[in-house]
Formats: C-alpha cells, structure tokens, sequence
C-alpha cells in the first residue's frame, strides 16, 4: 500500500510503516535537516533492499561524503520524494503536482502525520499569554484535510499530544472531528502510551483513525508488549561520556542486552555514531550532581527552591520548578520533547560518575530509533528531531494494525 507522510520530522512515523510493508510515495517536511535525515533514511532502506549495507557504514564513518553517498547510492526520484517545503497556503498545489508525478498511475492508499504539536499541547499553552488560541498552527488539520480531499486515501492516521483533547475546552477537537467526518470519513481514536509498544518512556499519545464510510474497516486493535525492561538496559554498551565529549564514531563497550536484541536497536556493527553530550557550564554540573545523587538515593526529583543559595540566579521560586530531571535508570524515562535541543536540564544522565545531560544517541535510543538511524544537521538539530519524533517502535504496531484489517 501507498502512503504519503505529511509534517514527516525525521521520520519516526514513517519508519514504522516501512518497516511494516508500506510503500513510501513522499515525505513532506519544512525543516531541512528533517529532510536531509529523511533522504540519508531512504537510501539506507535502498541499499538493505539490494543486500548492500557496507556503502551505509562507509557513510556513518565518514569513509565517502554525504554528496557522494547520496549521488552514488540514490536515485533522483528517491531524493525528489523528500519535499523540502511548507504545508499550506499557495505551496499546497506545489506539493499535489510534484506527488502525482511521483506517484504516476498509483494510487495514495494512506496518507500519516501530525501536524506540529505545539499550538496544543499544555506546556506551551501554559507558557503563552493568550493560551496558543491565536497561533495559525491550530489550524493546520484543515490543511491535512485538504490531502485527504485530494487523495482520498482510503485510511488516514492523524498523531498529536495529549494536550489536543483539551485545547479550548475541548473545541479544537471536536471540531477537527466534525470537519474530518464532513469531507467523508469515518473515524474514532485512542489515546496510546508509546511503553506498551517497547519504548522506554512514558509519552501518551492520540492517535486518530479515519477511513472512507462504508469501507468495512474498524479501528485496529494494536498489539501490546509484556516486558519489564528498563532505561538501563538501553544505555550499559555505550562508551562514558565527558560533558561536551563530541566523537562522532565511537566503539561499543558491552554486548548487547537482551532489549536491544529484541528490539533490534543494534545494527549488528561494532561503532555507533552521534553518542555525542552537548557542554555544560560549571554551575549546572554543579546542580546535576546534587540531581543525581538525589534521585539515586531517594527517588525524588531536585526542585529549585532546593539548590544552596550559591548556585540560585533568580528569585522565582513558585513555577517551573522541576527544570532539572534526572532520566530513571530503573524505570522508564519521562516524554522527550524537541525542547532537549535548546538544554539538558530535563534529561540529566542518571550516573554519579557521568555528570552530563544525554547524548544524542541515547535520547534517540529512548525513543526506539535504531542505532544505524543517522539524524543530519548536528548535535542541535539531531535533538530537536529525535524529540519532535513519533518513535518507531510504537509506529511499527499502529502500521502492523492497519496492515491487519487489509488482510
């Protein structure tokens, strides 16, 4: 089946899908390094396909550039299917036409995405003034929707946050609902949390389901996994990091958990790329330590007013008062967000003899993408993707249950 993937990221959701069985037509994405990680993912499924995988590991150690890599191992119409452009307004009839031309005479079966999440969610409702009501990106369903008038797809599968149920007093919702029912589908929803499908992080999520009336489909009922595994077995075979340590390339150094086997989150090499900590300044390295051994020995999270009157830089101490959050190693990490780009504070690494936030590989780790999924852009844009991600894991069973109610 033939699927395009709208508001793609990095492509977490559309990883899932692949891996499923479905058929890629095109990617939609306005962020540039979003897309240059979609086009790097694409040639990867390529040269799996032609049972070529040493030309990917050539590229992850800097053996050929990326020019190189991408002119030598794609195709033009594999890097046309990344469309580098913004969904909406005048560019909408841009992206219908470079579509039909790649999809020719098929059909678009399926069309997945979710529009940027943060108009809704409760933390940046909280942080605006008028509560997100005036921001343009409210309204972006509207634009899912007229692909969905277009195409006709015979299933469309809409992701977004919690925060979307509540957004004015349940308004958005349920006029998203209505509009989506009045352009002729059907559809019903459930809210997900990503840890019943294997990731390791507590992020629930809606995902809304719509199908043409009268098709005979129902909404999946998606497989759950039974396991006890924790945050520690993602991150015991990867090398100690110094705050600030920026290695590209660096060696394994422990075999591989039975999760990561399961999950097959290794790519079967010995180096793994973008295990890489941002730096830290020595007030915050200061603040972590007490964080960590803070949550280690007792469990309880570090709160602001808390900090020794030394290392405080402001007064304010009755909101935000949970800034600095040590990752659980005997659990499951809290949600990541796209905000681990701009500082770590909220994903401090849980070891006393590592004082530092996480490394790009293991956030992305947390978030079920495996470790041969190489994000462009650097250090900052590899965060933001990876936080702004559906993860992989979870898509793979909401794919998995589409794909049953076509068989």
């Amino acid at each position: 089946m033939n699927f395009i993937d709208l508001f793609s990221g990095a492509g977490g959701l559309s990883e899932g899908f692949l891996q499923a069985g479905f058929n890629p037509i095109a990617h939609v994405e306005i962020d540039e390094n979003a897309c240059k990680t979609l086009e790097t993912r694409l040639v990867y499924h390529k040269l799996k396909e032609e049972n070529n995988l040493e030309r990917y590991y050539d590229y992850l150690q800097s053996k050929i550039s990326r020019v190189d890599f991408i002119e030598k191992y794609g195709d033009k119409s594999l890097s046309e299917s990344v469309l580098n452009i913004g969904i909406g307004g005048e560019n909408n009839s841009t992206i219908f036409k470079k579509i039909d031309e790649l999809a020719g005479a098929n059909e678009i079966d399926l069309v997945v995405g979710g529009p940027p999440c943060q108009a809704y969610s409760l933390v940046g409702r909280a942080r605006d003034k008028d509560g997100m009501k005036n921001d343009p990106r409210n309204h972006l369903y509207k634009e899912y929707a007229k692909f969905l008038r277009y195409y006709k797809p015979k299933v469309f599968v809409f992701e977004n946050v919690m925060g979307l149920i509540t957004a004015d007093k349940g308004k958005y919702f349920k006029n998203m609902k209505s509009y989506f029912k009045r352009i002729g589908y059907e559809l019903d929803y459930s809210v997900q949390n990503s840890a019943d499908f294997g990731v390791l992080q507590k992020r629930k999520r809606i995902i809304l389901i719509g199908w043409k009336k009268d098709s005979g489909f129902n909404y999946p009922e998606f497989v759950k996994s039974n396991w006890n595994w924790k945050v520690e077995d993602l991150l015991k075979d990867l090398k100690k990091l110094r705050p600030g340590e920026q290695k590209n390339l660096t060696k394994y150094v422990g075999d591989s958990s039975e999760y990561l086997k399961i999950f097959k989150l290794r790519n079967g090499v010995d180096f793994v790329t973008q295990h890489i900590a941002r730096p830290h300044n020595t007030r915050d390295l200061a603040i972590y330590k007490i964080a960590i051994k803070k949550w280690l020995e007792k469990e309880e999270r570090l709160k602001y007013p808390d900090l020794p009157k030394k290392l405080k830089t402001h007064k304010n101490e009755s909101s935000f008062l949970d800034r600095y959050k040590v990752v659980d190693p005997k659990g499951l990490s809290h949600t990541m967000v796209a905000h681990i780009a701009k500082d770590g504070h909220h994903y401090i690494y849980p070891d006393m003899k590592q004082i530092r936030s996480l490394s790009v590989r293991e956030a992305a780790r947390i978030q079920s993408f495996s470790d041969d999924y190489f994000f462009e852009g650097g250090r900052s844009a590899a965060f933001r993707q990876i936080g702004n991600a559906v993860p992989p894991l979870m898509a793979l069973k909401i794919a998995e249950g589409i794909k049953g109610e076509f068989e």
